[in-house]
């Protein structure tokens, strides 16, 4: 299991009749999709910098995000989550993306990282702000793995800022439009 973290399937009516689907849709498909879109990214990468001193440090973030889809991809079964249906779009979107950065050399693709990882960090925050409103001992599992997953996202950040994201080229105006493409991305992926 990634992270260490397990799950109970919930795989009978009675169990998932004790959630609140339409939360639980929600952040289960976005979460997905976001993982998703953070493996195309990391992909793009290796595609352009995947030989050079940055490719071990690129794969390893890589590998956890790996971990991450399959865990989400697990999650939409157990929960019986339909998938956002712009999947196809954050396939090419992610890898553009990485591969984009990637061309900036290392300092790009490392302040992509850090946009991205921050604004998932945050949007993991917000879904455990709601779940804990909702019945922290209720999604106790769900919330264990979002925890994790968050910390793991800041891990990436921080990754991120130890290799030079912030001396990439014009790195606010980088961030700064990842970041409200982040934003978009999560709303999107989160209702459609």
């Amino acid at each position: 299991p990634a992270g260490g973290v397990s799950l109970r399937l919930c795989s009978t009516r009675e169990t998932l009749e004790g959630i609140n689907k339409p939360v639980v849709d929600r952040i289960i498909r976005v979460d997905h999709a976001g993982e998703y879109g953070a493996n195309r990214i990391y992909a793009g990468q290796m595609a352009v910098l995947g030989r050079s001193s940055a490719g071990p440090i690129i794969q390893q973030m890589w590998n956890q995000e790996k971990d991450h889809l399959k865990k989400f991809s697990e999650l939409m079964v157990a929960y019986r989550v339909r998938p956002t249906v712009l999947l196809p779009f954050w396939n090419v979107a992610g890898f553009v993306l990485g591969a984009g950065s990637a061309l900036l050399g290392k300092k790009g693709a490392m302040a992509c990282t850090v946009a991205v990882e921050e604004s998932i960090s945050d949007h993991y925050n917000s879904q455990i702000r709601t779940l804990v409103e909702e019945d922290p001992e209720k999604y106790r599992e769900l919330l264990q793995i979002i925890k994790q997953f968050r910390d793991d996202e800041r891990e990436h950040h921080d990754i991120g800022l130890e290799h030079d994201a912030e001396a990439a080229p014009a790195y606010s105006v980088l961030k700064t439009a990842i970041q409200l493409g982040c934003k978009a991305a999560i709303f999107l992926s989160e209702r459609i």
